[in-house]
Order: structure tokens, then C-alpha cells, then sequence
């Protein structure tokens, strides 16, 4: 069998010993979308728009998965975890003779440029030996006809009884399937008895498909089943999320609903483009009031953003405000506002439409982000709001960079203090949590991004005792962000389940 495929992504064990919690690191984009190949529903780590075209496929349409990566990389990005979702896809199909029947694969990863193919051969297989067959099956790269994964199965049979069952064994496999109706003799060699008869391979008796445009279904996808959104459980973090439009609209209002909640879970923020429909600030405005929109965890703009060359829409623009957000944390961190960095759109797009001082403010109050020029030919994202517009949240989460510091924060403490759960020492562990939370924020304020660091308080609660102890912990916080005008408390409740976060009442003299 063929070693798993790597991801990019590693499970590691906890740390016994509390270990200092750190404050920045790289900003993790996640994109749910369609693409040309690939894995289906299975979360993938890029560093390139060359990597992402080696796993994915061309940057082609219908799909605007490429060109958001694109947009993401040309615009600072780092760090994308790609999903890629399908409607009724189906897989390149290939036949094997086998004595007047054949043995039939299916392509796993569906699509049209996906190719595949295999060989049999029976070498090292004795001759009284009737029911087994070495096989290898290959994975090529469209582009440049290179092998890109193989797999070699030696003595497979094709008895389903056997512990060497073919049918059994492909169950595992990265590149192929067997289908139903199997075959009752074993397939004939490609060419040869032997492997040293340097068998030709056989291809495709059917291509693949890449399905349909994608419904909200698609994307949101199902939790038990781990599709669609719900893939990104496999992922350890991510911070921005961003659903690349169809060809002809965008994600529809279920499908974002159902994004924000799962941001709201996980501690993200969700990119939303502006809708097509939206032709100047104040019919923008009336949108966003119509679609109810009032997430602190939503980060919308207008207007849409266009190819500064040959003024077309840009496909997929959310790409590049990802992008710029993780420049923006790269260079200064999650707590800067937008209005004050220096960080700019390429040169290579440009605002749809031009905005004056009043449309800014009046996007800002509305909850959108105003996408401006620069003197220098350049454009930046203004406003540094998000969508809460006055919802439940705390009114300091309307602010951009005030919330976004939180779920940096809240993220690096629920990570380092989950050994705190399992510890044995139930005598130190409240202790060192602290000075370990402490320790962190202390240095946000090194850095510029916290006023003051009020109060941290640990509480420990355990049941039963040895093996079967259960324990939560819960961790107290408050403190002064750079640019908010009172200080933010927040609880952090730690058990073995996860991590919780809820905004708590701070009274002035409760100061640790």
C-alpha cells in the first residue's frame, strides 16, 4: 500500500510541562470551493499558487477556487488550507480484462484532468497461483505527463475471501477504487507475463466530470460526514475563511449563515464579497441592512475590486483581502488596524468604484469596510469594522482590530494551557496556568498591542480521582486593548471537551 498522502498538517502529543504560550504566529487562511482535480473533502495545506496547482489543477472556469489562491498569495498571504467540495462529480474510469469480464477502477479524486492509470503484470507469482496479480496504479500529471503518486500492490488476489483481496486492498488506496460488478478471474497481464516485459499501462475507458455548479448544500456540507465546511474539523486552527463565488453569484445566504456560526465555533472571521447588485455606498448600505448581517466575526467591503488594466471584476476579490489581512498581521500583527497600516492592495487592482470621506464613514457605521486609493496608485482597506452593527456581541467587537485581537488571544491561551487538563500536579497546575497566561499578555503589551493587563485568575475543578479523573479549568482575564476605550473580561472554560469563550462583566475595582 502507498503511504498516506501528506497534508501539511501534524498531530502532536501536549506538552507535560506548561511551555510559554506564544503570541503571533503565521495567519491561516481557510478556502471551501470548486476546483478542476484533487481530494474531495479533505483539507489540504499550500504555501504557492504552484503548489495549489500541482494538487488542484489550472486556475480554469468555472471554478474561482484558483484564482482566489491567486489573489491570496499575490496579496501576502502565506498559509492556505484548501477544501475542495463537488456536485456530483464522478471519477475517470478504467477496465482491466479479466477472462471475458473485467475489473473496473474508479478514479478517487473525480474530475476531467484527472488521469490515471494501471498496469498488471505476474511476476514472482506461481504458476499453479490462478487467482493472484501484481498490480500498479499511477496518478499523471495532465500538464506535463509525469508520474505524480503511484501505488504497486504485489500478489493481490482476486478471491474477496482473501486477506490479499484486491477489492479490500484498493479501499485504502489514494488514486483508485475496484467497482462492482468483480470480476471472477483475475486480470490479464497488460503485456507480458512478466514486469520485465516493461508492461503498458491502460487508461481511461471513460473521463471523469467535474460535476455541477455548487449549491449551498456543497458548501456547507455535512458534520457526521465531515464535508464541505465541516472538513476544516481535521484542521488545528485556521483564522480567516473564505468562500470563493460561483460563476454566476455568490455563496447564497444559507451557506454564509452556516460559515458564520462555524467562525463564530472555531474562532475565525469570514470574508464576505460584496454582491453584484450593490452599485454605489448607499445601495450598499440597504444591502447589508436587508441581508440582517450583525456577526463580529463577518468582515465585509465594498465596494468589489477590478483589474486596474483592463478594468474587469476581479473573480474571486475576497482572495485578496485575506491576503492582506495576513500581510497586515505578518508585519504588525492581528491588533492593527487597517486604517493605519501601511498595507496595500498590489498595483494591479483597483476599487470598482471611487468613494469619498462621507461614503467611508457612512460603510463604517453600516459595518463594511471601505476599499479606497492611494496617492501613490495604490488601494488600502478603510474602516477597520466588523459586521456586528450593534448584535449581541460586546460593542468594542464592532472593532476590527479589537476582535481580532481577541480570537488571537483567546486561540494561543485555549492551545497553550491545554496540558493544564491533563496534569497530574492538581497542587501547581492553577499557579503555573497563571503565570503562564500572565506571561502572555504581559508580552501583547510589550508589543504594543494591550494597554494593560488587568486580572488573570485561575480556577481549578476536578472529579473523581487516578485514571479517571475528570478536570476543567477556568481562566479569568481582563485587560486594556490598545485603542478601546474600557477594559475587555473574558472567561476561558478548559476541559478535556475543548475550549469555551464568553465575554464577562468587568467591574473597575476588580483589578488582580
Amino acid at each position: 500500500m502507498a503511504d498516506a498522502v501528506d497534508r501539511g498538517f501534524t498531530v502532536t502529543e501536549l506538552a507535560s510541562l506548561a511551555q510559554p504560550i506564544a503570541v503571533t504566529r503565521e495567519t491561516t487562511a481557510a478556502f471551501v470551493g470548486r476546483a478542476l482535480r484533487g481530494p474531495l473533502n479533505d483539507p489540504v495545506l499550500v504555501s504557492s499558487v504552484a503548489e495549489f496547482r500541482r494538487r488542484f489543477g489550472e486556475a480554469r472556469a468555472p471554478s474561482t477556487l484558483g484564482p482566489a489562491i491567486a489573489q491570496f498569495f499575490e496579496h501576502g498571504g502565506a498559509r492556505a488550507c484548501v477544501v475542495r467540495v463537488a456536485n456530483k462529480a464522478r471519477g475517470a474510469m478504467l477496465c482491466l480484462p479479466a477472462s471475458g469480464s473485467a475489473l473496473v477502477l474508479r478514479a478517487v479524486e473525480p474530475g476531467m484532468t484527472e488521469r490515471i492509470r494501471a498496469a498488471v503484470d505476474y511476476d514472482g507469482i506461481d504458476d499453479a497461483d490462478v487467482v493472484s496479480f501484481n498490480l500498479t496504479l499511477q496518478r499523471i500529471d495532465p500538464a506535463t505527463g509525469l508520474v505524480r503518486d503511484q501505488e504497486i500492490y504485489r500478489g493481490a488476489s482476486i478471491d474477496p475471501e482473501s486477506d490479499a483481496s484486491i477489492v479490500g486492498d484498493l479501499n485504502g488506496s489514494a488514486i483508485a477504487r475496484a467497482e462492482p460488478p468483480f470480476p471472477t478471474h483475475r486480470p490479464e497481464p497488460t503485456s507480458g507475463r512478466y514486469a520485465s516485459a516493461a508492461p503498458p499501462y491502460v487508461g481511461h475507458a471513460q473521463d471523469g466530470s467535474d460535476g455541477a455548479d455548487l449549491t449551498d448544500y456543497d458548501l456547507v456540507g455535512s458534520r457526521r460526514a465531515g464535508t464541505g465546511l465541516f472538513a476544516l474539523e481535521g484542521v488545528p486552527r485556521f483564522d480567516l475563511l473564505y468562500l470563493p463565488p460561483g460563476p454566476d453569484r455568490g455563496p447564497g445566504p444559507a451557506s454564509l449563515l452556516a460559515a458564520e456560526r462555524y467562525c463564530q465555533e472555531r474562532g475565525a472571521m469570514l470574508i464576505v464579497d460584496p454582491p453584484a447588485g450593490w452599485n454605489g455606498p448607499e445601495a450598499a448600505v440597504r444591502g447589508i441592512e436587508a441581508l440582517d448581517y450583525a456577526s463580529p466575526n463577518m468582515l465585509g467591503y465594498f465596494p468589489a475590486l477590478i483589474g486596474r488594466d483592463d478594468g474587469k471584476p476581479l473573480r474571486a476579490p475576497g482572495g485578496a483581502v485575506a491576503g492582506l489581512v495576513c500581510k497586515l498581521d505578518r508585519r504588525f500583527g492581528a491588533w492593527q488596524s487597517l486604517d493605519d497600516a501601511e498595507v496595500l492592495f498590489s498595483r494591479r487592482v483597483a476599487p470598482a468604484e471611487r468613494l469619498n470621506p462621507g461614503h467611508v464613514a457612512t460603510l463604517a457605521r453600516a459595518g463594511l469596510n471601505a476599499v479606497v486609493p492611494t496617492g501613490r496608485g495604490g488601494a488600502r482597506l478603510a474602516g477597520n469594522v466588523t459586521l456586528a452593527r450593534g448584535g449581541a456581541a460586546p460593542r468594542d467587537f464592532a472593532s476590527l482590530s479589537i476582535r481580532r485581537l481577541v480570537l488571537a488571544v483567546t486561540a494561543a491561551i485555549a492551545d497553550g494551557t491545554r496540558w493544564a487538563v491533563f496534569d497530574g500536579d492538581r497542587e501547581t497546575v492553577t499557579e503555573r496556568t497563571r503565570a503562564q497566561v500572565a506571561a502572555c499578555l504581559e508580552a501583547l503589551v510589550d508589543l504594543g498591542a494591550l494597554e494593560r493587563v488587568r486580572r488573570v485568575v485561575c480556577d481549578l475543578d476536578a472529579a473523581g480521582s487516578g485514571a479517571g479523573r475528570t478536570r476543567s479549568i477556568e481562566i479569568h482575564i481582563a485587560f486594556d486593548p490598545v485603542g478601546s476605550s474600557r477594559p475587555l473580561a473574558l472567561t476561558l472554560h478548559q476541559s478535556a471537551a475543548g475550549c469555551r469563550v464568553a465575554a464577562t462583566a468587568f467591574g473597575p475595582g476588580a483589578t488582580d
